[in-house]
């Protein structure tokens, strides 16, 4: 575990750097690529949830919870990433205001929509897919579609997909609609309400 060069942005953490996984296992947000996302959001992340699916070091989550959202959940498959999200978190002082939970993010979420539906709360739902170029990983973007599709609107605040560029998604997924894209190298964030 290493301290990395991604740290929060803004907000109460502003200057907090994370621990990473080795890159193997972790490919976490660029910090231009954050910024952007919580630039078009400023205005909607004080006391929001946030879901961050396939987590990582956490850098979403925790960069929403600096900048004022109440909650995260993060959703993370990988043990050893776990263990590296669960120091992230202690280090920022957010364990009040977050759960971390273990397992295959395509299972997992749907105990944090029961949490959401018992709760009556919408979301915010970023999910950072591994890239399908990875081995075993060239269905990922079909599962995420289809997840989405699944996902009750009455617990979606908005879903963010960072993914690959030259990887298109539709312009709708079953109730949501595509906002719009932008692009950051590699990676491309998609937006839908």
């Amino acid at each position: 575990m290493v301290k990395s060069n991604i740290q929060i942005i803004a907000g109460k953490h502003r200057g907090k750097k994370l621990y990473m996984a080795d890159k193997e296992t972790t490919r976490s947000s660029k910090n231009i690529l954050k910024e952007s996302v919580f630039n078009s959001l400023q205005f909607e992340v004080d006391d929001s949830i946030w879901v961050e699916v396939f987590a990582g070091t956490g850098s979403i989550g925790l960069e929403a919870l600096s900048r004022g959202a109440k909650y995260a959940y993060f959703l993370e498959i990988d043990n050893y990433s776990f263990k590296v999200l669960n120091t992230n978190i202690k280090e920022c002082k957010e364990v009040e205001n977050s759960e971390v939970i273990l397992g295959d993010s395509f299972e997992t979420i749907w105990d944090v929509v029961e949490k959401l539906q018992k709760n009556k709360q919408k979301a915010f739902f970023y999910f950072d897919p591994p890239f399908a170029i990875r081995e075993g990983n060239e269905e990922i973007y079909n599962k995420v579609i289809d997840t989405i599709i699944r996902l009750p609107r009455i617990n979606v605040e908005k879903i963010i997909i960072e993914h690959q560029t030259g990887i298109e998604f539709p312009q709708t997924i079953g109730k949501y609609n595509k906002i719009k894209s932008k692009k950051f190298g590699k990676s491309t964030v998609t937006y839908y309400e």
